[in-house]
């Protein structure tokens, strides 16, 4: 299995040319099968991907974590590339997806309503486990036994009542097995990363974990980078990831710089970044 980060908050740090923004995509190729997992805030994920001689017109399977627009963004650029592949999300929120900036500015973020409607025949919602190419499968149902990151204090939805939190019921987990093993993708990880890997591993009873790939959702304010939470609960996620069957975790995104390092203070060379451009074989 080969994945790339086609884009990704920080800065390629070995191709200059590459473009990077508050989002993330990544592109993976297992058995003769190429995936697109989330597509970034914009098209320039496929502007990353022609400099990697990526086709994007060739991805055989499109996946989106969950309804927001950092990940769904690329959309738009997605549909002039690629006019077969079929996009596989969770079903749609019960209401619009918003943030509140400093408690007060709220803004939009969810995806763009014009490309859901005018693209409606190559959307596939998932309501349930589903395999939607060989050994490639997608969980909307995520186990609720953990907390969920403070991060998605910030995050609601809007509906004719006003606002209310957003209990992410649309974001989804991928799970792909090759040679006996799992690799599980997340996106931002709103109901929590230890509640996506026990997901997975209820599916898969037994099977070990070659890698957990995705953001934790463990900043506070993305504008300002802060980090939600105390030391000390980021660093009782780190030891339990390590209790997991789980050979090595990339993150990045929605994880965040500081959190990022107190992860890596507690598992090692058991964690890794995933800066855009990052290409890494598993």
């Amino acid at each position: 299995m080969k994945i790339t980060t086609l884009i990704e908050n920080r800065e390629s740090t070995n191709e200059l040319n590459l473009t990077s923004e508050w989002g993330l995509s990544l592109y993976v190729e297992v058995n003769n099968h190429s995936i697109l997992f989330d597509m970034g805030s914009s098209g320039a994920f496929a502007d990353n991907a022609k400099h990697l001689s990526i086709k994007i017109d060739s991805v055989d399977v499109a996946v989106l974590s969950h309804h927001h627009f950092d990940h769904g963004g690329g959309l738009k650029r997605f549909f002039e590339l690629n006019f077969n592949a079929k996009v596989y999300l969770a079903d749609a929120p019960d209401g619009e997806c918003y943030s509140k900036i400093l408690g007060f500015l709220k803004k939009y973020i969810g995806l763009d309503r014009t490309m859901m409607d005018d693209h409606r025949e190559r959307f596939e919602f998932v309501g349930k486990p589903t395999e939607i190419i060989p050994d490639v499968f997608i969980f909307p149902q995520i186990i609720d036994t953990h907390p969920k990151p403070l991060g998605n204090k910030q995050l609601y939805l809007k509906t004719k009542g006003g606002l209310s939190p957003d209990a992410f019921s649309h974001e989804i987990v991928m799970a792909i097995k090759e040679n006996g093993k799992l690799v599980i993708f997340t996106g931002c990880s709103h109901n929590g990363i230890l509640n996506m890997i026990d997901t997975v591993a209820k599916e898969f009873e037994g099977v070990p974990i070659k890698a957990v790939i995705g953001g934790f959702h463990l900043v506070a304010s993305p504008p300002f980078n802060l980090m939600a939470g105390t030391r000390k609960e980021v660093e009782n996620i780190a030891k339990s990831m390590l209790n997991y069957p789980v050979d090595v975790t990339y993150t990045g995104h929605c994880t965040g710089k500081q959190a990022f390092n107190i992860l890596e203070s507690v598992m090692g060379d058991r964690i890794k970044d995933m800066p855009t451009g990052s290409r890494f074989d598993l």
